[in-house]
């Protein structure tokens, strides 16, 4: 499957609506965002505060919705079962917390399945969650926006990386135009569409975007059948790479000046959480966290050498992340190959941080001053 892309670079062909605000928000009022994803199902409750937010809920889960998905196109009844067990429990932290403002949204797998319309109507009658099933480019927006307090206001070009189960997302956003006090705001701005224009003032500019629909659990089943575990890693992270032929700045293969990368998915955070030797994980720790390249390769190699077993049996990886970690860092390891760089910027944040940012952002309740 081709990756997909817009109408011309980074281009929108409208803002999709947020959820409907038919009164003003009340002081204090909390907002909620849930991203279904190919693998997870996690879930937001947070309140405005100053330019971000307080988290005072939320919820994580390895569902596996799209498991099986590759060979059968279809979300099989088991997947679906678990989804809504879990989805369950977000309905009733939303009720607990008596949430009004929320937007709820499903990713690759949905987007993918042939009977995810089914599925949707199911989650519906049973849980009664109405859930969006979001499209590329808006999935790639929110990532940017989510990652927007961890740019650095000496970047002029930036890459932000959305790691997901079922496809992954990359934006090149050249900020040079910005003065260096504006750039983290630049990007928040985004949550309007890749071609906002603030009024003529300098303004991020979206060069490309592309959404791969290789993610951790789509690149792993493309490779299930190839046995030897270091063959299998180098034939995924090549596979990935030459899928992003058509994203404009991968011919660039000059250096360039004060670039960054920001990667935020569940394989970033692990290999930081690796490389700090973290056997119960601390998102303190982890999110803003630099690593270089060097790093980066240090803890793949130890992957590689630990094997299946060593992984299962590693705390630092994880229950839910053994079996996918080694496809996510064939991707992770394919894009410093790409852009060679001693500087990723590690997020421990994404598509619910994005969506919370541009509910709270739509409403008029954040502040404007620095992130």
């Amino acid at each position: 499957m081709a990756p997909k892309r817009p109408t011309g670079a980074g281009a929108l062909d409208k803002l999709t609506a947020l959820s409907p605000a038919p009164v003003p928000p009340r002081s204090g009022e909390l907002y909620a965002a849930l991203d279904l994803g190919t693998n997870s199902c996690r879930m937001l409750i947070a309140q405005p505060k100053g330019s971000g937010f307080h988290v005072v809920d939320s919820f994580s889960k390895s569902v596996q919705l799209g498991a099986g998905l590759e060979k059968s196109g279809r979300l099989s009844h088991g997947s679906m079962s678990r989804t809504i067990q879990a989805l369950r429990i977000c309905q009733q932290k939303l009720r607990r917390n008596n949430v009004d403002r929320m937007r709820l949204v499903a990713t690759e797998a949905c987007r993918r399945a042939r009977n995810s319309d089914d599925f949707l109507r199911r989650v519906m009658k049973e849980t009664g969650l109405h859930l969006d099933i979001i499209e590329p480019q808006e999935e790639a927006r929110l990532a940017v926006v989510s990652c927007a307090p961890l740019v650095s206001r000496n970047t002029e070009n930036l890459l932000v990386v959305d790691i997901g189960g079922g496809s992954t997302e990359l934006v090149w956003i050249d900020l040079s135009d910005v003065p260096r006090s504006d750039r983290p705001q630049s990007i928040m701005r985004l949550h309007q569409g890749f071609e906002y224009d603030a009024a003529g003032a300098p303004a991020a500019r979206v060069v490309d975007w592309i959404s791969v629909p290789l993610g951790v659990a789509t690149l792993r089943d493309q490779f299930n059948d190839v046995d030897d575990d270091a063959a299998r890693f180098a034939l995924m992270s090549w596979f990935f790479e030459e899928n992003l032929s058509d994203f404009t700045p991968y011919h660039d293969t000059r250096p360039h000046e004060k670039f960054q990368i920001v990667g935020t998915s569940g394989t970033v955070t692990t290999v930081a959480a690796s490389h700090l030797g973290l056997k119960r994980y601390d998102r303190t720790r982890v999110d803003g966290l630099h690593m270089t390249t060097d790093q980066i390769d240090r803890v793949i190699r130890s992957y590689l050498a630990l094997g299946p077993a060593g992984r299962r049996a590693d705390p630092r990886i994880g229950q839910d992340r053994h079996a996918l970690i080694m496809s996510g860092a064939a991707i992770l390891q394919a894009l410093m190959r790409c852009w060679p760089t001693d500087r990723l910027s590690v997020a421990d944040r994404g598509l619910r941080e994005g969506l919370l940012y541009a509910q709270m952002s739509a409403d008029g309740v954040l502040d404007d001053g620095a992130l």
